[in-house]
């Protein structure tokens, strides 16, 4: 199940809605007058309908997910109850029990094919990657490692643990929430008609994305770089590479929104996991506005403790860089797009990033953009030989430079190049600045529009969506694979 489906828009969200909120009437009837409002009945439900919803497209391996929690919960109470050697034994059994699980549902197909390459015959085990495992795995490392350091208290009930790691926001795609975030809110967490005003446009606003965006630059790409490359011109394969840049932001971006959006709606409060990164000017700061959840994660829980910018940098940020780009998948591709980009922010450290201040602005926005689409046809080719080859065509090395198709996917879709182009920019801070600055002081009037506008957009793009998704066929979220 995905958020851009009709059965969980229509159906799975309005029972849950009424199942929460019979959760609420209880949990106020069951607190004490004097005591703080409890949780309990409403994290239930939450849990409940979160294991639905995992179970949905693959419910064996729920089980798996609830292994996971039961090994972390008890590797938390050992890290907790104990002290000196014992609680370092605690958290490395808990770190490797998890590293274990990831590499043997991910990466043990791949590495039994490249032993088998090598000639040593290893059978393949061709094992099912379980949706979402790289994220409930990489938070559930940060809930011991959070444990550990003391920056939140140990976890002793299972069903919280369960409900940090399962909870179906955030499940499947992200963003990677880190257990100091959230600590506090599974158990004391309020929500005010204001919290659920701005979760529900989110949410909105992250399924526009996803819909009216995402899926029709999708059928650009795949009409590129999906097919025959006898075919592809240079322009066309460009065209191609360019629609899958803006596709896979407004993708991964609006799947971030939409959980963000009913995290707030529920009373928890997730940390922003994009910040327009194609308005960066080097790929040090593209990387500081893309999955900021991820790359926060490398850094407070790799980086920085290899030595971060005190011994070995460029090495740790090679390191990194190999660990980001195995995240997201077994395949060299993944790697070879990691190892890329390590060795650009690496060079720029050195290079680019002293003199940034003396390099016009422009240019180091046209530097970073190509070096970004360069990485995303990496990304976007399992196959080396097609990668090969597409990069050749995109390099003038195809039999035809132009042709009508290119021409046609530009001209036909004009509206929708135009509409990309202005959400990839901070369009939304720069109506905030003029409404500011056009409205009478006080904030009534500013609030009225404001409210108005959003209401108005929130509507449109519900109605757009729901339109667009009747009936539509290619609707899954590109993380959702990692």
């Amino acid at each position: 199940m995905v958020f851009s489906d009709l059965f969980f828009l229509f159906v799975f969200l309005p029972a849950f809605a009424l199942s929460y909120l019979a959760a609420h009437w209880i949990d106020q009837l069951l607190s004490s007058e004097d005591a703080r409002p409890n949780r309990i009945v409403e994290n239930a439900v939450l849990v409940v309908f979160s294991l639905i919803f995992y179970a949905w497209g693959e419910p064996v391996y729920v089980f798996l997910m609830l292994f996971c929690v039961l090994l972390n919960y008890l590797a938390g109470l050992g890290i907790g109850h104990t002290q000196g050697t014992a609680r370092k034994w605690a958290l490395a059994g808990g770190l490797t029990g998890n590293i274990l699980i990831l590499s043997t549902f991910k990466y043990l197909s791949f590495f039994a094919q490249q032993l088998t390459a090598l000639g040593i015959p290893v059978a393949d085990p061709k094992i099912a990657l379980p949706i979402g495992i790289s994220f409930y795995t990489f938070q559930s490392i940060s809930y011991l490692i959070d444990v550990y350091r003391q920056e939140a208290p140990m976890q002793r009930h299972f069903g919280n643990l369960l409900l940090y790691i399962s909870m179906f926001p955030q499940l499947i795609a992200g963003p990677i929430v880190r257990y100091n975030t959230v600590a506090q809110e599974i158990s004391n967490r309020s929500v005010t008609s204001k919290d659920v005003a701005d979760g529900i446009y989110r949410f909105v606003i992250g399924l526009g994305k996803k819909v009216i965006l995402a899926n029709q630059l999708s059928e650009i790409s795949d009409q590129f770089l999906a097919g025959n490359m006898q075919d592809l011109t240079t322009t066309g394969a460009w065209t191609g590479i360019v629609a899958f840049t803006l596709q896979i932001y407004f993708d991964f971006s609006g799947y971030s929104d939409m959980a963000i959006g009913l995290g707030r709606c529920l009373g928890f409060h997730f940390n922003e996991n994009f910040r327009h990164p194609y308005c960066c000017d080097t790929i040090t700061d593209f990387w500081r506005r893309w999955h900021i959840s991820l790359g926060s994660f490398f850094r407070d829980y790799v980086y920085i403790p290899m030595g971060g910018n005190r011994s070995h940098q460029a090495l740790n940020i090679l390191v990194v860089w190999f660990l980001t780009g195995m995240w997201h998948g077994a395949s060299w591709n993944f790697i070879i797009w990691g190892v890329y980009f390590g060795l650009i922010v690496t060079i720029e450290k050195y290079t680019i990033l002293r003199i940034r201040a003396y390099i016009p602005s422009p240019l180091l926005h046209l530097y970073s953009l190509v070096l970004v689409i360069i990485g995303w046809g990496i990304f976007y080719f399992d196959d080396s030989s097609r990668m090969v080859r597409f990069f050749e065509i995109c390099f003038g090395q195809g039999t035809i430079i132009h042709d009508y198709i290119t021409i046609s996917a530009l001209a036909d879709n004009c509206w929708l190049w135009v509409v990309c182009l202005l959400f990839c920019m901070p369009l939304r801070n720069g109506v905030g600045m003029l409404l500011r600055r056009h409205t009478p002081k006080g904030g009534l009037v500013q609030e009225s529009i404001l409210l108005t506008g959003r209401l108005m957009l929130s509507i449109v793009l519900l109605i757009l969506s729901v339109a667009l998704l009747v009936g539509a066929t290619n609707n899954a979220f590109i993380y959702t694979r990692f």
